[in-house]
């Protein structure tokens, strides 16, 4: 049986889609890849993930990266010098939760922005792009370089960019000298809920990173996409960062795998997401915005007990969550969760609540 990081039995994670394990056949597509030392530019398996991910999202190149966090803040550093500004959504995932990378690592500062489920406008980006009075020395302030989105949005609980609201944000950066980049770690599940191609959402940005360990199943990897010259200058700085592989075409053939097998299968979680939604609201001390589940992702109150009490109280049932401060919790339905493991954490749930005092 797995265990969580605390070392206790978990017969059903919930944690986050990063959790699945690879399938059967994955493991024998890694088993029998063609390898070659990456660094150098010889593994043919990474070459075809990377043109292949290219051909998907309607870029030029990309390169393979070990994480998603890596290939956000290789993006980063791509398109700003340090001191620039980088403008975001307050709760994005390369601001919030990449341990600081943009400051530490390219020496920029993010710009949160406010919005509406992770999805801002394009008259707040003309807003913070400062235009100084002509007495006012341009050189006080330092320069709005990037824009940066994410779709789909996991601090907006697996929000979904319109799509002509995210083109009108990026053509507008654009349009004022930025730069843009698209956080599309989930972006399979943009193009599952809506059908829209993932070549389209990626229209307008310079950069693209997309990641197969969330939601596709793979063990590990993201590549980052984005014009030739761009995805060069990437590969000096994933090598900077630490990021260079040497026979990496064992995961990148589970990550091509992933890709051509299990985009279809996704509509599968948003449906088992929406079933634990249903269930999760019609608890006593639980509360969810039924219209905000779009994807994969459950965000959710729980103003009847404390989510860590409450985490710990499903821990010992077996059931893994994610509690995300003392009044707020995700879970996430991905390969490895089935039906059945649905309809059992949500009992699981029910009998934790039920012992709360009246």
């Amino acid at each position: 049986m797995p265990q969580t990081a605390a070392g206790r039995p978990v017969r059903i994670d919930l944690r986050s889609d990063t959790v699945s394990l690879p399938t059967r056949e994955m493991r024998a597509a890694m088993a029998a890849a063609e390898v070659g030392d990456d660094v150098y530019g010889d593994d043919p398996s990474v070459r075809r993930l990377e043109e292949r991910t290219a051909e998907v999202l309607g870029k030029d190149a990309a390169v393979f990266t070990p994480t998603g966090t890596m290939s956000n803040q290789i993006a980063i550093r791509c398109q700003t010098e340090p001191g620039d500004l980088v403008l975001a959504e307050r709760r994005a995932h390369a601001y919030l939760v990449e341990s600081g990378g943009p400051a530490a690592l390219s020496g920029a500062t993010v710009v949160g922005l406010e919005s509406e489920r992770g999805v801002f406008s394009a008259g707040q980006v003309r807003a913070a792009v400062r235009t100084p009075h002509p007495m006012v020395p341009d050189a006080c302030y330092p320069v709005a370089r990037l824009l940066a989105a994410e779709n789909t949005h996991n601090g907006a609980g697996g929000a979904v960019w319109p799509l002509d609201v995210l083109q009108d944000v990026a053509d507008t950066a654009r349009g004022l000298g930025l730069g843009t980049h698209l956080d599309g770690a989930r972006l399979w599940h943009a193009t599952a809920a809506t059908g829209i191609p993932e070549s389209r959402y990626a229209e307008g940005f310079d950069t693209v990173s997309v990641c197969f360990s969330k939601g596709l199943g793979a063990p590990m990897g993201s590549c980052l996409a984005g014009p030739a010259p761009l995805i060069r200058r990437a590969r000096r700085f994933r090598q900077l960062f630490g990021g260079g592989f040497r026979q990496a075409g064992i995961v990148a053939a589970g990550a091509l795998h992933a890709l051509e097998h299990h985009r279809e299968r996704l509509p599968e979680d948003h449906r088992r997401a929406r079933r634990l939604a249903g269930g999760l609201d019609e608890l006593p001390g639980i509360a969810v915005d039924l219209d905000g589940v779009e994807t994969n992702i459950v965000r959710f109150r729980t103003p009847g007990m404390n989510a860590f009490r409450l985490a710990e109280g499903l821990l010992d049932r077996g059931v893994a969550v994610l509690p995300a401060s003392p009044d707020a919790m995700r879970v996430i339905p991905h390969l490895g969760i089935s039906d059945e493991h649905v309809e059992e954490a949500l009992g699981a749930f029910a009998e934790v609540l039920s012992a709360v005092p009246a």
